[in-house]
């Protein structure tokens, strides 16, 4: 059975750490992302980040019900800083389209750590607020609350998806992600037209295109179809 977690006022480290510092949740999620970014999520481990925050890898556990716990922490982070500094404007549609171009460049500005986390359902309260603001856009709209929540689940979904996809290509090696980038000129604007007639006359567009993010657009397309069906519910 897992250890239950101890809250946070009551879990602060009293004393400095060897290396001078107090603990808390949020120095040990920051030290995370560190490391995540530095070593991938291999090298992320109790024993390493006890070591790197100068504390026994045993006192991480009164912050965190294990290494599980400390990924929702780190995945509700991530969904936080794309809240940070963000607020609703009441243009349903450019509000939903900056939220979600907020969490997914925030996802990216952490590769490693968004491929770790961006599938997870943290339940912790940024997370909440984040969904609880996408929920209250659609629903002031004038969405009904069945069309609400579908949208909802496809802007989320999509967000993290796009978040994972884009991360996954941020966080491989150099070399093997200029070699993926390099197949679309070497490769694909080089195939024999009448071989491959519809990728030989869009192989330029497609090598300008394809090592970029498809979000924006998808985003885009996503909200331009929410628009259209609240534009038929109010024509009824």
């Amino acid at each position: 059975m897992a250890k239950p977690v101890v809250p946070e006022d009551a879990r602060r480290r009293r004393r400095p750490t060897r290396q001078g510092v107090v603990l808390s949740e949020r120095l040990i999620v920051d030290t995370a992302l560190r490391m995540l970014r530095e070593h991938g999520s291999a090298g992320l481990s109790a024993r390493r980040l006890g070591a790197a925050l100068g504390a026994d890898p045993s006192t991480l556990y009164r912050y965190f019900d294990g290494m599980d716990g400390l990924t929702l922490a780190i995945g509700e982070e991530l969904i936080g800083r794309g809240l940070d500094g963000w607020s609703a404007t009441g243009l349903w549609r450019s509000d939903l389209r900056e939220l979600g171009l907020r969490i997914h460049g925030a996802y990216l500005a952490h590769p490693q750590a968004a491929v770790l986390t961006a599938s997870r359902v943290t339940g912790r309260p940024r997370e909440i607020a984040a969904d609880e603001a996408v929920l209250g856009i659609l629903r002031t709209a004038g969405f009904p609350d069945p069309e609400a929540v579908q949208i909802y689940h496809a802007f989320i979904d999509q967000s993290l998806a796009f978040a994972a996809l884009d991360a996954g290509a941020l966080a491989l090696s150099e070399a093997s992600r200029l070699s993926d980038e390099q197949q679309w000129e070497s490769t694909y604007a080089r195939l024999p037209a009448d071989e491959y007639p519809h990728i030989a006359a869009t192989g330029r567009l497609l090598a300008a295109r394809m090592n970029h993010s498809a979000y924006p657009v998808a985003l885009d397309m996503l909200l331009a179809s929410a628009e259209a069906r609240l534009q038929a519910l109010r024509g009824r």
